[in-house]
Protein backbone atom coordinates (compact mmCIF):
# COMPACT_ATOMS: atom_id res chain seq x y z
CA UNK A 1 0.00 0.00 0.00
CA UNK A 2 1.29 3.46 -0.86
CA UNK A 3 0.47 6.03 1.83
CA UNK A 4 2.32 8.85 0.06
CA UNK A 5 -0.78 10.93 -0.79
CA UNK A 6 -2.05 10.95 2.82
CA UNK A 7 1.43 11.66 4.16
CA UNK A 8 1.84 14.59 1.75
CA UNK A 9 -1.57 15.99 2.80
CA UNK A 10 -0.65 15.85 6.50
CA UNK A 11 2.75 17.46 5.97
CA UNK A 12 1.27 20.21 3.80
CA UNK A 13 -1.41 20.99 6.40
CA UNK A 14 1.19 21.18 9.14
CA UNK A 15 3.39 23.43 7.00
CA UNK A 16 0.45 25.81 6.42
CA UNK A 17 -0.27 25.94 10.15
CA UNK A 18 3.37 26.65 10.99
CA UNK A 19 3.48 29.45 8.43
CA UNK A 20 0.32 30.95 9.93
CA UNK A 21 1.66 31.18 13.49
CA UNK A 22 1.92 34.61 15.05
CA UNK A 23 5.58 35.19 15.96
CA UNK A 24 4.55 38.07 18.24
CA UNK A 25 2.38 35.71 20.32
CA UNK A 26 5.33 33.35 20.68
CA UNK A 27 7.74 36.18 21.54
CA UNK A 28 5.30 37.56 24.14
CA UNK A 29 5.09 34.14 25.82
CA UNK A 30 8.89 33.82 25.79
CA UNK A 31 9.19 37.23 27.47
CA UNK A 32 6.72 36.19 30.17
CA UNK A 33 8.73 33.02 30.82
CA UNK A 34 12.07 34.85 30.82
CA UNK A 35 10.78 37.52 33.21
CA UNK A 36 9.48 34.78 35.48
CA UNK A 37 12.91 33.11 35.50
CA UNK A 38 14.80 36.36 36.11
CA UNK A 39 12.45 37.27 38.97
CA UNK A 40 13.01 33.91 40.68
CA UNK A 41 9.40 32.81 40.27
CA UNK A 42 7.98 29.43 39.24
CA UNK A 43 6.31 28.17 36.10
CA UNK A 44 3.68 25.48 36.57
CA UNK A 45 2.65 23.54 33.47
CA UNK A 46 -0.06 20.96 32.79
CA UNK A 47 -2.01 19.10 30.13
CA UNK A 48 -3.87 15.85 29.46
CA UNK A 49 -2.90 12.97 27.17
CA UNK A 50 -0.48 14.12 24.47
CA UNK A 51 -0.50 17.56 26.06
CA UNK A 52 0.70 15.96 29.31
CA UNK A 53 3.69 14.54 27.44
CA UNK A 54 4.35 17.96 25.93
CA UNK A 55 4.15 19.55 29.39
CA UNK A 56 6.73 17.07 30.72
CA UNK A 57 8.97 17.76 27.75
CA UNK A 58 8.74 21.54 28.32
CA UNK A 59 9.70 20.98 31.95
CA UNK A 60 12.80 18.98 30.97
CA UNK A 61 13.89 21.39 28.24
CA UNK A 62 13.51 24.51 30.37
CA UNK A 63 14.91 23.12 33.66
CA UNK A 64 17.88 21.41 32.02
CA UNK A 65 18.31 22.46 28.40
CA UNK A 66 17.84 26.21 28.74
CA UNK A 67 18.94 26.50 32.38
CA UNK A 68 22.17 24.52 32.02
CA UNK A 69 24.33 27.53 31.18
CA UNK A 70 22.19 30.16 32.96
CA UNK A 71 23.16 31.63 36.31
CA UNK A 72 19.48 32.14 37.15
CA UNK A 73 17.73 28.85 36.39
CA UNK A 74 14.18 28.11 35.35
CA UNK A 75 11.94 26.60 38.02
CA UNK A 76 9.34 24.64 36.03
CA UNK A 77 7.03 22.13 37.67
CA UNK A 78 4.89 19.77 35.62
CA UNK A 79 1.65 19.17 37.51
CA UNK A 80 0.83 16.00 35.59
CA UNK A 81 4.12 14.29 36.51
CA UNK A 82 3.04 13.44 40.08
CA UNK A 83 0.78 10.49 39.28
CA UNK A 84 0.07 9.44 42.90
CA UNK A 85 -1.11 12.96 43.79
CA UNK A 86 -3.21 13.21 40.62
CA UNK A 87 -4.87 9.86 41.34
CA UNK A 88 -5.53 10.74 44.98
CA UNK A 89 -7.16 14.04 44.00
CA UNK A 90 -9.15 12.40 41.18
CA UNK A 91 -10.35 9.67 43.55
CA UNK A 92 -11.02 11.76 46.65
CA UNK A 93 -12.13 15.08 45.16
CA UNK A 94 -12.61 15.01 41.37
CA UNK A 95 -10.67 14.66 38.14
CA UNK A 96 -11.46 18.30 37.37
CA UNK A 97 -9.34 19.31 40.39
CA UNK A 98 -6.12 17.38 39.63
CA UNK A 99 -4.25 20.54 38.59
CA UNK A 100 -5.95 23.27 40.63
CA UNK A 101 -5.55 21.52 44.01
CA UNK A 102 -1.71 21.27 43.86
CA UNK A 103 -1.58 24.92 42.81
CA UNK A 104 -3.33 25.84 46.05
CA UNK A 105 -0.33 24.40 47.94
CA UNK A 106 2.40 25.98 45.85
CA UNK A 107 1.45 28.81 43.50
CA UNK A 108 2.17 32.41 44.40
CA UNK A 109 0.96 35.65 42.89
CA UNK A 110 3.78 36.32 40.40
CA UNK A 111 4.16 32.70 39.26
CA UNK A 112 3.00 31.53 35.83
CA UNK A 113 0.69 28.74 34.75
CA UNK A 114 1.35 27.37 31.27
CA UNK A 115 -1.84 25.51 30.33
CA UNK A 116 -1.79 23.15 27.34
CA UNK A 117 -5.02 21.90 25.78
CA UNK A 118 -5.60 20.93 22.17
CA UNK A 119 -9.28 21.82 22.35
CA UNK A 120 -8.84 24.64 24.84
CA UNK A 121 -11.69 23.15 26.86
CA UNK A 122 -10.13 20.53 29.15
CA UNK A 123 -12.08 21.08 32.37
CA UNK A 124 -9.17 20.34 34.70
CA UNK A 125 -6.88 22.71 32.78
CA UNK A 126 -9.58 25.40 32.66
CA UNK A 127 -10.03 25.06 36.43
CA UNK A 128 -6.28 25.48 36.96
CA UNK A 129 -6.31 28.64 34.84
CA UNK A 130 -9.24 30.01 36.82
CA UNK A 131 -7.44 29.34 40.10
CA UNK A 132 -4.19 30.92 38.89
CA UNK A 133 -6.04 34.03 37.75
CA UNK A 134 -7.90 34.25 41.07
CA UNK A 135 -4.63 34.68 42.98
CA UNK A 136 -3.06 37.08 40.47
CA UNK A 137 -0.68 34.66 38.76
CA UNK A 138 0.05 35.10 35.06
CA UNK A 139 -1.55 32.60 32.68
CA UNK A 140 -0.38 31.33 29.31
CA UNK A 141 -2.30 29.00 27.02
CA UNK A 142 -1.19 26.70 24.22
CA UNK A 143 -4.39 25.76 22.43
CA UNK A 144 -5.76 24.55 19.12
CA UNK A 145 -9.11 24.38 17.32
CA UNK A 146 -11.02 27.61 18.09
CA UNK A 147 -9.02 28.16 21.30
CA UNK A 148 -11.89 27.17 23.55
CA UNK A 149 -12.41 28.52 27.04
CA UNK A 150 -8.70 28.68 27.80
CA UNK A 151 -8.04 31.19 25.01
CA UNK A 152 -10.73 33.42 26.50
CA UNK A 153 -9.27 33.19 30.02
CA UNK A 154 -5.49 33.42 29.68
CA UNK A 155 -3.32 36.52 29.64
CA UNK A 156 -1.15 35.23 26.77
CA UNK A 157 -1.89 32.58 24.19
CA UNK A 158 -0.28 30.66 21.34
CA UNK A 159 -3.19 29.51 19.22
CA UNK A 160 -2.68 26.74 16.66
CA UNK A 161 -5.60 27.38 14.34
CA UNK A 162 -6.56 23.96 12.98
CA UNK A 163 -9.17 21.35 13.90
CA UNK A 164 -6.71 18.44 13.88
CA UNK A 165 -5.43 17.21 17.24
CA UNK A 166 -2.29 15.57 15.85
CA UNK A 167 -1.14 18.75 14.10
CA UNK A 168 -2.06 20.87 17.14
CA UNK A 169 0.05 18.61 19.37
CA UNK A 170 2.94 18.61 16.86
CA UNK A 171 3.00 22.40 16.80
CA UNK A 172 2.74 22.71 20.58
CA UNK A 173 5.82 20.49 20.84
CA UNK A 174 7.55 22.61 18.20
CA UNK A 175 6.87 25.68 20.37
CA UNK A 176 8.90 24.06 23.16
CA UNK A 177 11.79 23.46 20.80
CA UNK A 178 11.61 26.92 19.22
CA UNK A 179 11.76 28.49 22.67
CA UNK A 180 14.57 26.20 23.80
CA UNK A 181 16.57 26.90 20.64
CA UNK A 182 16.24 30.68 20.97
CA UNK A 183 16.52 31.01 24.76
CA UNK A 184 19.50 28.69 25.10
CA UNK A 185 21.44 30.54 22.41
CA UNK A 186 21.68 27.52 20.12
CA UNK A 187 21.41 29.69 17.01
CA UNK A 188 23.45 28.42 14.11
CA UNK A 189 23.72 24.85 15.44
Amino acid sequence: MDYSKDIRWYLEEERKVLEGLDEKEISDVMNVLENTRLNGKRVFICGNGGSAATASHFCCDFNKGISYSQEVKYNFECLNDNIPMMMAIANDISYEDIFSEPLKNKMQKEDVLLAISGSGNSKNVVKAVEYAKSIGAKTVGLVGYDGGRIKELVDYCIHVKINNMQIVEDVHMAMDHVMMFVLSGMKGC
